[in-house]
């Protein structure tokens, strides 16, 4: 019983220490800019993964993203490993703080988000329907730009608070 409790502590203590802070990416290059980044066609391929590393869910999803007055929209066309498809079509505007608010018709209010140097930390409560019931799953994403036409994505998905799984996507834009 002790050793459990001092191994739970010490995950405790590490996940403490997780950074939380997009500012702590300000400086490293090259700079993510949304609106130009996401303009355009983009391709992505990612998983979700479960807590325990298991693979469940791949897919490829084709965004269209196009810039509407003060919004960025970005209608994503999903293809699942398993032949289903979806769509979500997120609106994005940029605060006059920098920070951005978003929504979907799967998501729950407002996303939040903030940019800084080559990342974007984002969050927001995602609507997850799982055989007939819907899930509101906290997503904490974080984006990172390798160079002008790759990005990566990892989200942990996480409800009351207790990790889900992850999801994972690689981004390439079309030239």
């Amino acid at each position: 019983m002790i050793k459990k409790c001092l191994l739970l502590l010490v995950a405790f203590a590490l996940s403490a220490c997780a950074i939380t802070d997009v500012n702590h990416y300000k400086d490293v290059k090259p700079k993510l800019d949304l609106e130009k980044y996401f303009t355009g066609t983009t391709d992505a391929w990612g998983m979700f993964q479960q807590r325990n590393g298991a693979v469940v869910k791949r897919f490829h999803v084709v965004i269209e993203g196009k810039k509407v007055a003060d919004e960025l929209i970005l209608d994503e066309q999903f293809v699942y490993d398993d032949g289903t498809k979806q769509q979500r079509i997120w609106k994005l505007k940029k605060n006059p703080d920098g920070r951005w608010i978003g929504n979907a018709g799967d998501v729950q209010g407002d996303a939040i988000g903030e940019a800084a140097g080559n990342a974007f930390k984002w969050q927001y409560t995602l609507l997850l329907p799982v055989d007939g019931t819907t899930y509101a799953m906290q997503m904490d994403d974080w984006m990172y730009l390798i160079d002008e036409q790759t990005m990566v994505n990892r989200a942990r998905m996480s409800k009351f608070g207790i990790d889900v799984g992850e999801v994972t996507l690689f981004f390439r834009r079309r030239t």
